[in-house]
């Protein structure tokens, strides 16, 4: 399994809950896992209900088996000062460029440069090892861009390198790009079963292959259960009065009126049912395995959240 899981997805889908979740289900028997946000909204501190994250990694779940899930929201400008003191030595240098406000510029103005130090920060933590020689994270995970900007943020590397045609930025680009185009990364992208948000993972799709990421699963999260579909629907409207006395005998009141409601109710809910059944076929077509998770109906909270990492460890995550 790749070690590197980028995980994207349109707006709406909940692919922070669902980056966070994979961190859990990775992270089992004694496995270590890192799960990183880019995007500076703090969204994986609330799911796990602590403070908010420092531009450090911090241990912030256990898993089953023992396994451990360290978090990092990761900074641009911290980043870019780690940066130069990495391959320019330049230490309380950086540091003024900080207060000078040259930090500032390089990570909000300069093209593609904030991408380059996210990713790459990112990256570093795959790469990285213990004294022993082993990996210090088994997997990274992390909480990427929405999927229209996913492509263009994974391949800004490739960007750079080619207009920096040697030195440490070149070769730091290059390095980033090698765990990126490798079986080490997959990115996987989160949708719903409504067009718009299958769409926009078609599309993404296309963008990532045509780039030559490495797509991962698609990851259809928020899934209702099925109760009815078109034909029951059809049936019970045909057998009106039975329903009505049918709840009748339950003891409802006014049966005869709810009749017409719930039945109107059942035949939306079939409707969906069939939409449903459009998209997955649409889905089916992008020819990627897929995982299900269900819609957990009174929101994501920390129970919920380890719930949908034991759903992923069903369908085969962390195997």
């Amino acid at each position: 399994m790749s070690r590197f899981q980028v995980v994207s997805g349109k707006g709406g889908t909940g692919k922070t809950t669902v980056a966070a979740a994979l961190a859990l289900a990775l992270a089992t028997e004694g496995k270590r896992t890192l799960l990183v946000e880019v995007e500076g909204r703090q969204g994986i501190a609330q799911l796990f209900e602590t403070e908010a994250l420092p531009y450090e990694e911090r241990k912030i779940a256990v898993s089953s088996g023992g396994g451990e899930v360290f978090a990092l929201a990761i900074d641009a400008e911290r980043a870019l000062l780690d940066y130069l003191q990495m391959f320019y030595k330049l230490g309380s240098a950086g540091r003024a460029l900080k207060k000078l406000g040259a930090i500032d510029f390089a990570t909000t103005v300069a093209p593609g440069v904030r991408d380059v130090l996210l990713t790459g920060k990112a990256c570093e933590a795959v790469r990285r090892k213990t004294k022993q020689g082993t990996f210090a994270y088994d997997y990274v995970v992390m909480d990427a861009p929405p999927t229209g900007r996913i492509t263009r943020f994974l391949n800004v590397n490739d960007e750079v390198a080619g207009l920096a045609k040697f030195g440490p930025i070149h070769n730091q680009a290059q390095a980033v790009m090698r765990v990126l185009k490798s079986p080490q990364t997959a990115v996987h992208l989160v949708t719903l079963l409504e067009e718009m948000p299958v769409q926009e993972t078609a599309d993404g799709v296309a963008e990532l292959r045509a780039a030559d990421l490495p797509v991962g699963k698609v990851i259809v999260n928020m899934v209702r259960p099925h109760i009815l579909d078109e034909g029951a629907v059809r049936s019970a409207a045909s057998d009106r009065r039975d329903i009505a006395k049918a709840l009748t005998t339950a003891g409802v009141s006014g049966s005869a009126k709810l009749v017409t409601p719930l039945l109107e109710q059942a035949a939306d809910h079939a409707q969906r049912v069939e939409l449903e059944r459009e998209q997955r076929a649409a889905l089916s077509g992008l020819d990627l395995p897929a995982y299900e998770l269900p819609l957990m109906s009174e929101g994501v909270d920390l129970a919920g959240l380890y719930q949908l990492a034991k759903e992923l460890r069903k369908q085969g995550t962390g195997t």
